[in-house]
């Protein structure tokens, strides 16, 4: 079997790409990617949204605060999306625990995704509480 390069002449190179084509085509890719990755934050954007609306419409609020608004009767979740991963809060909603009752039934896949991807936004960084110096006993 004959090789393409044993078909040329001697001390003859290989001829160049199409350098025309790789100019038309690599506008269209850089364009492709962009378009491609707007869309995708696009879509993460409204799944966040849906998921907020699906905090409030399901009323997750009565109990949970984020950055100051709604309950205290379960704990803050201003910082969750950094303490829990994905399936953990799915397991969480799903399922419920000792103190927390279970959302599974009440939440269709889409709506619960959609409140996920919310939750993991919630990325807020515990507030520093100043510590004040032990007070002095001036009890004479």
């Amino acid at each position: 079997m004959r090789s393409r390069a044993a078909g040329r002449p001697p001390g003859k190179a290989a001829e160049p790409a199409n350098e025309n084509v790789i100019v038309r085509v690599l506008p269209f890719i850089a364009a492709s990617i962009l378009g491609f990755s707007c869309l995708a934050y696009a879509s993460s954007r409204s799944q966040r949204a849906h998921g907020a609306q699906v905090f409030t419409n399901t009323g997750c609020q009565v109990c949970h605060s984020i950055r100051g608004v709604g309950g205290h009767k379960g704990p803050d979740l201003s910082g969750v999306g950094r303490r829990k991963t994905k399936a953990e809060m799915q397991q969480q909603i799903v399922f419920g625990d000792r103190v927390m009752p279970a959302f599974g039934d009440d939440l269709d896949p889409g709506d619960l995704k959609d409140l996920i991807t919310y939750l993991k936004s919630c990325r807020q960084k515990p507030a520093k509480i100043p510590q004040q110096p032990p007070q002095a006993n001036n009890s004479n």
